[in-house]
């Protein structure tokens, strides 16, 4: 039986994933990017890092984006935002694309980091 080849990626993760669906807000943190509201929902997640699927093509690796996980509602007190860094855009049947972001800092705790 003949092997299926796949993209291989560079595993550089710290933490394990966990499949998890839940809402995600993400919004560009850079002001040369047009501002987008996205509101995709996660395939996994980790301490580290999410990852989610969008129909938006304005995703691009080393984009600077706010990150707020699990997303409820604007106002909801319970939003944790981050600041976050795309690291890896996968082009994906149905014209969707798989988006990674490693989160850099919680915008919710003064100078937290996300795996604190």
């Amino acid at each position: 039986m003949p092997e299926v080849s796949a993209k291989v990626y560079p595993d550089k993760r710290v933490s394990r994933r966990a499949k998890i669906a839940r809402p995600v807000r993400v919004r560009p943190s850079d002001p040369k990017d047009d501002h987008f509201e996205d509101l995709p929902v996660s395939v996994n997640a980790s301490k580290e890092g999410i990852y989610f699927t969008s129909r938006r093509k304005s995703y691009y690796t080393g984009m600077r984006v706010f990150v707020t996980f699990p997303f409820s509602s604007p106002h909801d007190p319970m939003n944790c935002e981050y600041v976050a860094e795309v690291v890896r855009v996968e082009e994906l049947p149905n014209g969707k694309f798989g988006v990674a972001v490693h989160l850099k800092m919680s915008m919710n705790y003064s100078g937290s980091k996300s795996g604190a």
